[in-house]
């Protein structure tokens, strides 16, 4: 293998070896090296990813091969100024186990050099850029006119910058004076902007096969995080998003589902992390796709100064989703109306994340609490009567229905209501509770209590 070492890790720089160094000189500090080759494909496809999630900072982003370059001065109040956004960066990136330099310049040229040097440096002015571009080494300029410049003595840019520029320019090309004039901030740099993509569906190809799905948490963390970028850039939220884990012949399909629209992404790790520690892997894992299946668009909310009613509703949405998660599906549900006037049958069981069904049913009056079954009640001198008479405030409605079920039992032998025919009353009891009672207009007749208003 021939070529020079881009990157070593501790146990490398600890044996000696240093970046730029060739690879014989490497094998021969360090015998059992492992070497890997560059896999720019790999690259592309990382950058891409924290491209998509740097949108969680700024819209504004551009891209090199090995650069991430992030417009933020439109963005430093709202991030509480620049270190504490360099440190949100910087930790976000590395709870990715990605290996981060950053910097920060007023040109996007000069932020680059200084982090690709590995100089710590976060300015906002031209003066204090320009005194760090000075101290930099000319291997920032490309290879060839580095090793032109290096023939002239020239060590650092502050030397470059000393020397005549008609003559400079003859020997290195303009471009390079370009480049320089760029970085230190005398002539304008455009940059195109990353396109994020119009819909999110994104790969990772795991370094290695994985056999346990909890296993699978470290690695889908970079697919939620680049999620979340993507849809604080396009101001949107998620109700249900896709994970399929790929394996050698088959593919496996994680579907997580939220209670409403959000953009968070530790709610997204949280549910994944339910749904894997609840299953197990029938085949290792090779890759893993993460895709987004109900955007929509989430308008900003107003904070609230005191009580963040909002959070509030955030924090139920989050925890109806671990239950589900943890419990399944059938053990966490709601209540929703239904096509049926039949009180017994007037709602349903719904799942959580089931559609609603529009209620185009009545807009009279109805008991929030039902009684299980009716309770029957006595009728004396021709009125209904419970711990008294009972005074009837309104009514008759007519309510006829279900002739299609049968009293004896549904498709699974459940009891069903069956053919009814009641004239419903709201009535006042003696110690001033409202009910909701209703006639029996089927033989053999009677009074009965269906539920309470108040």
């Amino acid at each position: 293998m021939t070529g020079v070492i881009l990157v070593c890790d501790q146990a490398a720089r600890q044996a000696g070896i240093e970046n730029g160094i060739g690879v014989a000189a490497a094998r021969m500090l360090a015998p059992t090296i492992t070497l890997l080759a560059r896999n720019l494909s790999k690259e592309a496809e990382a950058m891409h990813n924290l491209a998509c999630w740097a949108g969680s900072f700024t819209p504004r982003i551009s891209l090199t091969p090995d650069t991430l370059l992030l417009e933020v001065g439109s963005c430093l109040r709202l991030f509480g100024g620049l270190e504490k956004l360099v440190v949100a960066t910087r930790e976000g990136i590395q709870a990715q186990h990605f290996t981060v330099a950053t910097a920060a310049a007023p040109t996007p040229l000069g932020a680059q050099w200084l982090a690709q040097t590995g100089t710590d440096v976060h300015c906002c002015d031209c003066d204090t850029l320009r005194q760090h571009l000075k101290s930099l080494p000319i291997a920032v300029l490309p290879n060839k006119v580095a090793k032109s410049l290096a023939q002239f003595g020239a060590t650092t840019l502050a030397n470059v910058r000393k020397l005549p520029s008609a003559a400079l320019a003859r020997r290195i090309g303009v471009d390079t004076l370009q480049l320089l004039a760029c970085a230190f901030g005398e002539i304008p740099d455009p940059r195109a902007d990353f396109a994020f993509p119009d819909q999110f569906a994104l790969s990772l190809q795991l370094p290695a096969s994985v056999e346990t799905a909890s296993g699978l948490l470290f690695a889908a963390r970079r697919l939620t995080a680049a999620l979340a970028g993507w849809l604080a850039a396009r101001q949107a939220g998620v109700r249900e998003i896709k994970l399929q884990l790929q394996h050698e012949q088959q593919e496996t399909e994680l579907v997580l589902q939220f209670a409403d629209l959000t953009a968070d992404s530790g709610r997204f790790e949280r549910v994944l992390r339910e749904r894997l520690e609840r299953m197990s892997l029938q085949a290792p894992v090779e890759s893993l796709r993460l895709e987004a299946t109900n955007v929509a668009f989430r308008p900003q909310r107003n904070r609230a100064l005191f009580d963040d009613a909002h959070a509030e509703q955030d924090a139920v949405g989050a925890l109806l989703e671990r239950l589900r998660a943890k419990l399944g599906d059938k053990q966490v549900y709601r209540v929703t109306p239904n096509d049926d006037h039949r009180p017994e049958c007037a709602t349903q069981c719904t799942t959580l994340f089931e559609k609603n069904t529009p209620d185009n049913g009545t807009r009279l009056p109805r008991p929030l609490w039902l009684l299980h079954k009716p309770e029957p009640l006595a009728e004396i001198d021709g009125r209904p009567y419970r711990q008294g008479h009972l005074k009837l405030l309104a009514g008759p409605e007519r309510i006829e229905s279900g002739w299609w079920d049968s009293d004896e039992g549904g498709e699974n032998g459940d009891k069903t209501t069956g053919d009814v025919r009641r004239d419903y009353f709201i009535a006042l009891s003696s110690n001033a509770c409202w009910l909701w009672i209703y006639r029996e207009c089927k033989a053999p007749g009677g009074w009965f209590l269906q539920g309470y208003f108040s």
